[in-house]
């Protein structure tokens, strides 16, 4: 795992920055040739599993809906101008809008319009999945700019049976209990939410396969909700070798990181993720869970109730720019992103040799000098720290007590801890 210390240098933020730059223009939803599209574009930086499920098909109480792609779509004016155009960007279109063209007046129009008054230049996102419907979005001061009078509406769009596309890669481990990171990948043009978060999911999947990590991390690129009830139908057999889960999503705005709890709001990954953000000094923020969200809560719904938190920078509907065009390019950068990858990586390494160890000698003290342990010190800057490391670690190591209990008991780093641990194992003293 991840070197004490360790930190994804500048040009890993720059190429995640890149990935998203590559990703952003795409029109996604929750179906279609966009999902499609985006998971091509993963596939050139680490090897998917690409899953393809039929429409109707039953995935706990939900139904695979039908599959949605658009070629194009406008509203032009009396001179053939296109005052809103898909070709623009893809936050133009309602999500998921039926196939329309028609000839209307602004009045009969404008009940298919969406904007927000309050930011006059940013173009909103909005959806409309599960109810036949079809509409714009648009800036208020271009609709503040459409005089009286006839429009060209026309939407290019198709609402047929097909697939809900997801993928998964996966970085085998020593043991086969899983933990499972999951991002979205069906937002349209916005960078934050979530295009950060697939890129940081898809460089934290690439530095965990130059490792050799102890559980094996399997990775989901699915759409929201849909997506990820839809691989918890399909895994249900096997769910219950998933110990530990974290969604990633707005992982690249300038925001302080805030960690969700699971539902159980004790888990390991709970445990892990408030020590290394306490540890590490960086602004946080923890929350409490709450069945809103994103995925988290349906790997955290009482009849899975896996331990699974959510890692974000600002949250969700948290930042105003949220669900808007001005969720742009500019709204990331490559730091705020290296960043969260760095607390990804930090977290995992902590998970990774989270063990409850056994003490083998449990009356007295062993002697350490005479198996060569306090010489192994020798030199070292944080000696007396190790030293006290192997004591707490012999002390606890009682079957009961996991070496993040002892870290945070002692106040000892956890990385101190896990050496005195490994050292006392080399040595016959203690066994997992």
């Amino acid at each position: 795992m991840t070197a004490a210390g360790e930190q994804p240098t500048t040009s890993t933020g720059d190429e995640m920055y890149a990935l998203v730059e590559r990703l952003y223009p795409l029109c996604r939803s929750i179906t279609g040739d966009g999902v499609r599209a985006t998971l091509d574009i993963v596939g050139e930086y680490i090897p998917l599993q690409v899953h393809e499920v039929p429409t109707g098909t039953q995935v706990l109480d939900w139904t695979v809906p039908q599959e949605w792609n658009i070629r194009d779509a406008y509203i032009a004016d009396a001179a053939g101008h296109r005052v809103v155009d898909f070709a623009a960007s893809s936050l133009h279109v309602l999500g998921y809008s039926v196939p329309v063209s028609a000839t209307m007046p602004l009045a009969e129009l404008r009940e298919h319009l969406h904007t927000l008054p309050d930011h006059p230049s940013w173009v909103p996102y909005r959806t409309s999945y599960y109810k036949p419907e079809w509409g714009f979005c648009l800036a208020q001061e271009t609709l503040d700019a459409m005089p009286d009078g006839e429009y060209e509406v026309r939407i290019d769009s198709t609402l047929a049976d097909g697939h809900l596309t997801y993928a998964e890669h996966v970085v085998p481990g020593q043991v086969p209990d899983e933990v499972i990171v999951s991002c979205h990948v069906c937002h349209p043009s916005l960078a934050n939410d979530n295009m950060a978060g697939v890129a940081v999911a898809t460089f934290l999947a690439r530095a965990l396969a130059e490792q050799t990590p102890y559980y094996t991390y399997r990775f989901i690129f699915a759409p929201g909700t849909i997506g990820a009830i839809t691989w918890l139908a399909r895994n249900a057999e096997r769910v219950d070798r998933v110990k530990h889960g974290l969604v990633l999503a707005c992982a690249g705005d300038p925001g302080r990181l805030t960690y969700k709890q699971s539902r159980r709001g004790d888990a390991e990954i709970d445990r892990v993720m408030q020590h290394v953000l306490a540890a590490s000094e960086r602004p946080h923020r923890v929350a409490e869970f709450t069945p809103y969200g994103y995925d988290e809560r349906q790997f955290c719904s009482p009849g899975f109730n896996l331990g699974v938190g959510s890692l974000t920078r600002t949250p969700y509907a948290g930042y105003p720019e949220y669900h808007t065009s001005a969720d742009n390019l500019d709204f990331v950068s490559p730091e705020a992103m290296a960043d969260t990858l760095a607390v990804c990586r930090e977290a995992f390494a902590v998970l990774d040799r989270n063990r409850r160890y056994l003490n083998l000698s449990p009356y007295g003290e062993p002697q350490l000098g005479r198996r060569g342990l306090y010489d192994a010190l020798g030199g070292r800057s944080d000696t007396k720290q190790a030293q006290m490391a192997m004591l707490w670690v012999l002390n606890l190591s009682d079957g009961e007590h996991s070496l993040l209990d002892v870290a945070e008991r002692s106040g000892l780093p956890f990385d101190t801890v896990a050496a005195a641990a490994g050292a006392l194992h080399g040595a016959g003293l203690i066994k997992a």
